[in-house]
């Protein structure tokens, strides 16, 4: 999974029929626009299908954002969970989650988080993807936290989670990326801390 705060790429465009179409606009149009302000006719109109094809191919919105979601998901890769070919140890993994975006264009936070805030007490389905997306990247956090060498890893992995949502969130809402900036230095000392207190009790 890349920077959350960044938008999800678009799907690949090779031999892509009705179905596959009908994905991509999804991918673009909930992410810059919203799930909500995102209706069917849009979504179809946009996808060059008529709205019956579109129900043949999901049976409703929801469906569509749910396919959305496990797309961004399977697509924009881990850092959590890289290549198997990467050098970089855990501690550097975890510290480069929180490296400072680009600067420019408009920042509209995790797809995630936005899908959840959007589909709360209307799509049941969607917050159940989103809570187990989220709860498995805090344990892969504290997965590598234990790998770097950090005491009591779970709840590490758990406060560098708060810590890049919080920066995820933060920055979208100032349209600044400075939030990345501060988020990881108060990474980097909590990560080392917890290093520190492992080592000094195994002296």
């Amino acid at each position: 999974m890349s920077k959350q705060a960044e938008a999800p790429p678009t799907a690949a465009r090779g031999g892509r029929g009705a179905r596959q179409r009908i994905l991509d606009a999804a991918i673009r149009l909930f992410y810059e626009e919203g799930v909500n302000a995102t209706g069917v006719e849009r979504l179809a109109a946009e996808a060059s299908v008529s709205k019956r094809t579109l129900y043949q191919h999901f049976p409703s919105k929801t469906a569509v954002v749910e396919e959305y979601l496990r797309t961004i998901r399977e697509s924009v890769g881990d850092p959590v969970h890289p290549d198997p070919t990467t050098t970089s140890g855990p501690r550097a993994r975890i510290l480069a989650l929180f490296e400072t975006p680009p600067a420019g264009g408009v920042m509209r936070g995790c797809p995630f988080h936005n899908a959840a805030v959007e589909a709360a007490g209307a799509m049941p389905e969607v917050q159940e993807i989103v809570e187990a997306h989220k709860r498995s990247y805090i344990d892969a956090l504290g997965d590598l936290a234990r790998q770097a060498g950090a005491a009591d890893a779970k709840a590490v992995g758990f406060q560098l989670a708060v810590l890049y949502e919080g920066a995820a969130s933060l920055s979208t809402s100032l349209n600044d990326v400075a939030p990345w900036t501060h988020a990881a230095k108060a990474a980097q000392k909590l990560l080392d801390d917890a290093i520190a207190r492992r080592a000094a009790r195994h002296r």
